[in-house]
């Protein structure tokens, strides 16, 4: 709990280990089977964040009663389809009446106890390589504004709805030394976590950072949703901006994020193997930054 890992680990016996997590939240887009595989392919990812594989996942529903019951039935599909396409398991779940939609799964993985992937353990010398762009929580905004142009829209959902397991399997094998998932507290939000609990300094290099297209135009319009301003009172002043970084790119650098990418921390040499494993599976992995000693501050921006 305090670092923040993103699941929780009990252990079996001395080659077993279960991995509990538990994820749903509102609607972020329109379609109700989207939405559905989306919040199954965030709710799984922590999963894959500790290292583990799912096997066993459990529906969470709260509904209106004055929806008509098919959207209900495509979210659950949206879900179902996830599941299956992560090799896990669906065995039933519970709904609740409720004013809003709401979905989610609990999921339950298994892995070797020896093999967990913890978030606070980067080591000097490693970097840092991230799987997916962000940006989808501005991309969000402006689909609600009603100005997302369409092929920005699409390569939001394509992110969100791709499984971290390919990401996860790519590196099983590596020396994996911290690993999480980023998703609400932004990109330098988990990057802090990470400093934080390895009791580091990273250093993040902006300009490696790919983002969602159209995300610095709708950036520099506002369009920029409240959890962007809350993550950057949430990291404080443990972040000092080396080069001139302008308030368009920091709010892409603080925006909360869902069914991110998997972030990890590894030596330079495990880093060009896992990159190159990816990019031949059409995942185009960055190296964002690198682990330093503790200096001041957790994270130096370049």
């Amino acid at each position: 709990m305090e670092t923040s890992d993103d699941a929780a680990v009990y252990k079996l016996n001395d080659n077993t280990a279960i991995v509990q997590t538990l994820d749903f939240f509102t609607p972020i887009v329109d379609d109700a089977y989207t939405f559905g595989k989306i919040a199954a392919a965030n709710s799984l990812s922590d999963i894959y964040a500790m290292g583990a594989d799912p096997k066993i996942a459990m529906n969470i529903l709260c509904f209106p009663n004055c929806i008509d019951p098919y959207i209900m039935g495509e979210i659950i599909r949206g879900g179902s389809d996830k599941v299956r396409e992560a090799n896990c398991l669906l065995v039933g779940g519970h709904t609740v009446q409720d004013d809003e939609p709401k979905y989610g799964l609990s999921v339950t993985g298994f892995t070797h106890p020896e093999h967990i992937w913890s978030n606070a353990n980067a080591k000097t010398g490693d970097v840092l390589v991230l799987t997916k762009p962000i940006g989808m929580g501005i991309i969000n905004t402006a689909i609600k504004g009603g100005i997302c142009e369409s092929s920005h829209y699409e390569q939001a959902i394509k992110a969100m709805e791709m499984l971290n397991k390919d990401a996860k399997e790519a590196a099983d094998d590596l020396g994996i030394h911290s690993c999480t998932d980023i998703t609400g507290f932004g990109l330098l939000g988990h990057l802090y976590e990470m400093a934080q609990g390895s009791g580091k300094t990273f250093e993040v290099f902006h300009k490696n950072i790919p983002f969602i297209e159209g995300t610095l135009e709708y950036s520099s319009m506002g369009l920029v949703p409240k959890g962007a301003y809350d993550n950057e009172k949430f990291v404080g002043n443990e972040v000092v901006y080396i080069d001139r970084i302008s308030d368009t790119i920091k709010s892409i650098l603080f925006d909360p994020q869902t069914s991110g990418g998997l972030l990890f921390s590894l030596s330079p040499e495990d880093a060009d193997i896992l990159i190159k494993r990816l990019g031949d599976k059409s995942i185009n992995a960055s190296i964002i930054g690198k682990v330093i000693e503790r200096e001041d501050n957790s994270l130096k921006v370049f």
